[in-house]
């Protein structure tokens, strides 16, 4: 007598797999929509992952996808798939807050060009992700929608900027959340949540905002990308191939290859205690399965970190507080942020020495060119650099409160987080199952420039053997 296939819930099932069914007729768009919109109803209103809801628009939308389908007609790769978006990527019937109460109705004229793309292979936005205003903090919460819980751990934060997506993504509220990531604000909340996710290679993906003629700092030009939160390595894949490429408005926006395979040098340097900082024990656990696991699927693994870390860290810290800081002089800004990333932000400017000159300034960017230099030619040996995304677990709530020295403990917890967002870097956030305590760990696979197909084709190693964090909510849901 053979055993009968246990019946997965829709909301569990990956992007991948919700699309196949949907295209096979095994279920109806409307099946999954609705039963997404359910487990919404269910955890949301403890977790607030999602700041707005849209079950009419996505009702409508997945209607249309079974109509079609009905009709004999391809409604795209991604028909009848929900997705979220964080608040800061413009939908033009959603207002892109940034979770700042200034821009609460701030409605666009259009969607991003990443929406698009998505919309245009069928995929359905079934919701908002939250964030802290102006993803000013490694944590989520904001005056304008409050704060997001950690599914595993309530008292512990879940990351951020995109914590709001990468929570939905791991409760099963979606299977595919948009954010971007300035300073692991993709990576970190991956690995709060026991999710995955692809921070791309710099200005693969293009802008998350409809007009490109706005001034936009330097930092943002070169640190800050968009990208996918999922629950697989394939999702987050198959998500890249479709939003990344030009589009005729962002200037900065690369169309480059992206291959399907990766069959280039398969070693991998394993940066086990990023700078000699420190990492928790947990943490230096993760990264060893993960090299267990790339050794046992063929790449030779050597410990070794990539030159000029440190430097290319502090960089990073001293010139995106210098870019920042204006906003927080008398006039800088409209109106004021929340108090949290006010007082977030001046503890960490106080901790980092301002430049003393225009020249000094120029020259970090400067410094940014040989950096870059000395890692392209570290990963022409060693395409792939696998480290952790924190060299910490995630901290209580208030943490990054405690004052300018908790700013420079977490900071140093995420020397390897930050110098990929200096470097503009490819990076995959993968799991590596659950700790002692329960809690997710995880690891980051650090491709080479243009190589993101390369870090990809390493995460899938990693969970190949490591496996996924089945979707879950710890805390109580009342």
């Amino acid at each position: 007598m053979t055993d009968q296939p246990t019946y997965q819930p829709l909301w569990q099932r990956s992007m991948r797999e919700l699309a196949a069914a949907i295209r096979s007729r095994e279920v109806y768009a409307r099946d999954v929509i609705d039963a997404h919109l359910d487990r919404i109803d269910e955890v949301n209103p403890t977790l607030n992952a999602l700041t707005v809801v849209f079950a009419d628009r996505a009702r409508a939308l997945a209607d249309d996808v079974d109509a079609a389908f009905a009709a004999g007609r391809d409604p795209g790769v991604l028909a009848g798939v929900p997705f979220t978006v964080k608040e800061n990527i413009d939908l033009s019937w959603s207002a892109t807050t940034s979770g700042w109460s200034f821009l609460a109705n701030a409605v666009p004229s259009g969607d991003a060009t990443m929406v698009e793309r998505l919309l245009a292979a069928g995929a359905i936005p079934i919701g908002r992700g939250n964030m802290p205003d102006f993803g000013l903090r490694w944590d989520t919460d904001n005056d304008l929608f409050g704060r997001t819980i950690n599914p595993w751990d309530a008292e512990r934060v879940p990351g951020g900027s995109s914590g709001g997506d990468a929570v939905a993504v791991a409760t099963g509220m979606t299977p595919l959340g948009l954010g971007n990531d300035y300073g692991g604000s993709l990576r970190l909340p991956a690995y709060a949540a026991g999710v995955c996710a692809l921070r791309p290679t710099a200005n693969r993906i293009p802008a998350p905002v409809v007009s490109s003629a706005e001034p936009v700092s330097l930092t943002l030009q070169h640190f800050a990308v968009n990208g996918p939160i999922a629950r697989t390595v394939d999702d987050l894949d198959t998500a890249f191939s479709l939003m990344q490429g030009g589009d005729g408005r962002d200037p900065l926006a690369l169309s480059l290859p992206h291959p399907s395979t990766y069959d280039g040098v398969r070693r991998v340097a394993v940066v086990r205690d990023p700078v000699g900082w420190g990492v928790d024990p947990q943490v230096a656990d993760a990264v060893a399965r993960a090299a267990d696991a790339l050794a046992g699927r063929g790449w030779e693994v050597v410990d070794a970190e990539p030159p000029l870390l440190e430097e290319a860290a502090q960089l990073w810290r001293q010139l995106s507080t210098a870019e920042m800081v204006g906003a927080f002089l008398p006039g800088g800004l409209p109106e004021p942020l929340s108090d949290g990333s006010t007082s977030y932000f001046l503890d960490n400017a106080s901790e980092v020495a301002p430049f003393a000159s225009i020249e000094e300034y120029a020259m970090a960017w400067g410094r940014r060119v040989a950096i870059a230099a000395a890692w392209h030619a570290f990963q022409a040996q060693h395409p792939i650099i696998l480290g952790p995304v924190s060299g910490r677990r995630m901290p209580r709530i208030g943490f990054d409160l405690e004052g300018p020295a908790a700013t420079t403990e977490l900071f140093r917890a995420h020397a390897l987080l930050v110098a990929v967002n200096f470097l503009g870097l490819p990076s995959v956030a993968v799991p590596t199952g659950l700790d002692e305590d329960g809690l997710p760990t995880g690891v980051q696979l650090i491709g080479p420039r243009a190589g993101d197909h390369v870090a990809l084709a390493a995460a899938r190693d990693v969970e190949a053997v490591l496996g996924h964090v089945r979707p879950e909510v710890r805390v109580a849901v009342s």
